[in-house]
């Protein structure tokens, strides 16, 4: 006999996204430092011999986040994703085939403050990457820095992330099978000092390092642009050259981190709190640039390659922008 359950009412569905958000947005400010202390404390309980297990393991493990990570599908296919995918609500759209033979670089962009559509698009599978691209498996890279931290680093790599360094990024392009697919959010956390509601400005004009990734192995690049990302927290005034701005970038110096001072609604009230506001995201996927191969590519071909890139980007978002209310007299800004 098939059992039938009826559909949730709207307002428990609604608390279940607002739940969900709340959730991870928590997770990511405090687990890192929840399984920091939990590590630590353990050694001076009873328990000890967790941590000095973990200890040990965490040195044989020490490079698998440099080597594709340690992804877990009963992880990306949570139901919590998808609660959270609908708060938003976030969509993934594809606007050309890929090619699962083939490897390919995305760039990511904007970064917002604390990148949700790149998490939920490619390190969960709420928006549906696996039904819009078979056969091809996506990597989101991060600063390696979260790795260092006990517990938290299976966290991320059982979602799909990896570190963010030259060694990782070649293990997953070099892959002489195919069907990898390694996005980077270019402008990185220094790009999130900038997000802010309305923003279109991208940390690009210098940045060639995933351009010259990709011709060392000869991967296709892949432009993506989040319409949305930038609008989900408001951030306090911080323009070049203030005190703020300042302390910022000092900080991020120190610390490899940003620090943007951001806020959006409550969790019960919407004037003020650290919950992202309920703005839609539509992450659009752009048509693949090829690139031929050469292991030391010159300053010149990098430029040219780079600036192709640009190209295409602009060109993404000019031919979506209508769509997702983005202003006729609205581009794309270099910096």
């Amino acid at each position: 006999m098939k059992v039938e359950f009826a559909p949730l009412s709207m307002p428990l569905q609604r608390r279940l996204q607002t739940a969900s958000v709340v959730q991870w947005v928590f997770s990511f400010l405090g687990l890192a430092q929840c399984c920091t202390a939990a590590f630590i404390a353990l050694f001076f309980t009873r328990f000890w011999l967790v941590s000095a297990l973990y200890a040990a393991w965490w040195f044989i493990d020490r490079e698998k986040p440099s080597k594709g990570g340690r992804r877990i599908h009963a992880i990306r296919n949570n139901v919590v994703w998808r609660y959270m995918r609908d708060y938003f609500p976030i969509k993934l759209v594809k606007t050309a085939e890929l090619d699962p033979r083939q490897n390919y670089l995305m760039g990511f962009h904007p970064h917002g403050i604390l990148a949700v559509g790149a998490f939920l698009n490619f390190c969960t599978e709420a928006s549906g990457f696996s039904t819009l691209f078979p056969g091809i498996t996506p990597h989101l890279m991060m600063l390696s820095l979260w790795f260092r931290v006990p517990f938290f680093r299976d966290c991320l790599m059982s979602a799909g992330l990896v570190s963010s360094d030259k060694e990782s990024a070649s293990y997953v392009l070099q892959k002489p099978e195919g069907g990898n697919t390694l996005a980077i959010i270019v402008g990185g956390a220094q790009e999130a000092l900038d997000a802010r509601p309305g923003s279109c400005t991208l940390l690009l004009k210098n940045r060639k390092g995933f351009v010259r990734l990709a011709i060392k192995h000869g991967t296709p690049l892949v432009p993506i642009f989040s319409f949305g990302e930038n609008d989900l927290f408001d951030q306090v005034k911080n323009p070049k050259g203030s005190w703020l701005r300042q302390l910022q970038h000092r900080l991020q110096q120190i610390m490899g981190i940003s620090l943007p001072l951001f806020h959006a609604r409550g969790i019960f009230q919407y004037s003020f709190g650290l919950i992202p506001y309920r703005r839609p995201i539509c992450t659009v996927v752009g048509k693949p640039i090829p690139v031929q191969r050469k292991h030391r590519p010159s300053k010149e071909e990098v430029d040219q390659v780079h600036q192709k890139y640009l190209n295409e980007l602009c060109k993404l978002f000019e031919e979506h922008k209508a769509k997702y209310n983005i202003p006729e007299d609205r581009h794309l800004e270099f910096i």
